[in-house]
């Protein structure tokens, strides 16, 4: 019997009731989401021994905010941490971004933004202006120098860059929109890591070669010097991604510090790429890889839709569908297109699962994660065997090895599980109906 330790933390007093949670494991920081919509910030926590949340939040953002996600950006000698949230603006006609940067692992402050794009407006009061509608709902993802915005009224998703720059007058961050991909059938999930960006669809997942598709000319403006490289060592993000995904430009002049690690004062405008999102389409290095799943005689298959799709390295990915079960998405290393092989394979489990939690750990061969029935109970799954997926012959045979499953421990919450958030390895936050416990296997 392996024993856990679980405590219940205090939340502070003053907050709203708590419906979801997000944490950023570099920084140890976490953001509550609460009922009004509106969000509170807690840098650098000392989890696991964290016996209850500091009685004030660092940063409270009002309301009103529809998605939010933390991001990081490459920066000499550290990553810089990012808390980003999207919300409706003038009656949904626009969206309004509010940036949250990380300071000294101390606290959080709201950066000068500087973004010269059409449809990009910079307010200091308020934060970057899109002209674009909010619609009925928008959903926001980090990774490492980038993130994705996904409006569903709009069909659309936008990949947008970010970077740290500075005038002399201080840091500021520079924002832009790289690409945008137009939806021709439903997104239900995204993840960006590893290079590459996945849109959860029906019966299966769209897959995106990053660099290929944010690929820009640049203007370059003369008098200013480029900053250099990054440090990319040792680098964990929340989605898994411990790489920086880089852009290359056709002119060789790209502002590509988000995947080649530089920052590139020169930059100064860019030329966007639209890229459509059909069955068919090759561009912008797509490849649509299909759920496979036993055909039942007699009965009509029925849609599986993509729910919730988390990295697990190096370049593979668990993914939930609609009805509880869990696939494991394998891509060849390092191109992606067309012509991309990629494994999609199920995972045998009795629980259907309603809530998925992974903690990538790039410095082990066995990877835990966490599913919920939604209900009161939590299984702790490892798998190990990852290396298993794509080997070919002559490019159109792929040989399978069996990848080892085994739950490890049963945790049964004596409230309904709202959210699960993984701390690390071994450690896992679950949110019942407004409080949350910590559980640490030893």
């Amino acid at each position: 019997m392996v024993l856990v330790q679980s405590s219940k933390l205090s939340l502070p007093p003053s907050v709203s009731a708590t419906k979801s949670l997000l944490f950023e494991p570099n920084s140890l920081s976490l953001a509550l989401m609460h009922t009004d919509s509106s969000l509170s910030l807690f840098p650098s926590l000392p989890f696991p021994s964290l016996p209850s949340l500091p009685p004030k939040p660092q940063t409270l953002v009002p309301s009103p905010s529809s998605s939010s996600s933390f991001l990081l950006i490459h920066q000499d000698p550290i990553p810089k941490v990012l808390f980003l949230v999207a919300g409706p603006y003038k009656g949904g006609s626009q969206i309004l971004l509010r940036f949250h940067v990380l300071q000294n692992d101390s606290f959080f402050y709201k950066p000068q933004v500087v973004c010269n794009q059409k449809g990009l407006a910079f307010d200091s009061k308020l934060g970057v202006l899109l002209d674009i509608n909010h619609g009925v709902s928008i959903k926001i993802v980090g990774s490492i120098n980038f993130f994705v915005l996904h409006s569903v009224s709009s069909k659309k998703v936008w990949v947008f860059a970010v970077k740290i720059i500075d005038d002399g007058d201080g840091e500021m961050l520079k924002l832009m929109r790289c690409a945008v991909i137009e939806c021709s059938v439903p997104v239900w999930s995204i993840s960006v890591s590893s290079g590459v960006l996945i849109l959860g669809e029906d019966n299966g997942v769209r897959v995106f070669n990053l660099r290929q598709l944010v690929k820009w000319k640049v203007k370059k403006v003369k008098g200013f010097d480029s900053n250099g490289k990054l440090d990319r060592k040792g680098l964990k993000s929340s989605n898994g991604d411990g790489e920086d995904n880089g852009v290359s430009s056709s002119s060789g002049n790209a502002c590509n510090g988000a995947l080649d690690g530089k920052t590139d004062k020169h930059c100064v405008s860019v030329k966007q790429r639209s890229v459509r999102c059909s069955q068919d389409s090759g561009e912008g290095g797509a490849c649509f890889v299909a759920f496979k799943r036993e055909a039942t005689e007699g009965m009509k298959p029925t849609t599986l839709k993509a729910v919730s799709i988390q990295a697990l390295p190096p370049k593979k990915f668990v993914i939930l569908d609609s009805i509880g079960d869990l696939h494991i998405l394998c891509l060849s290393a390092p191109v992606v297109g067309p012509n991309v092989m990629a494994h999609m394979r199920q995972l045998p489990h009795s629980m259907k699962v309603q809530k998925l939690a992974v903690f990538p750990d790039f410095s082990s061969k066995m990877q835990t994660f966490w599913v919920s029935d939604g209900l009161h109970s939590v299984h702790t799954i490892t798998l190990s065997n990852m290396d298993a997926a794509v080997n070919t012959n002559n490019g159109d045979v792929t040989q399978e090895k069996l990848i080892r499953i085994t739950v490890i421990q049963a945790i049964l919450s004596a409230e309904k599980i709202q959210d699960l958030i993984p701390l690390g390895a071994n450690g896992i936050l679950i949110l019942g109906q407004g409080n949350i416990y910590s559980y640490t296997i030893p």
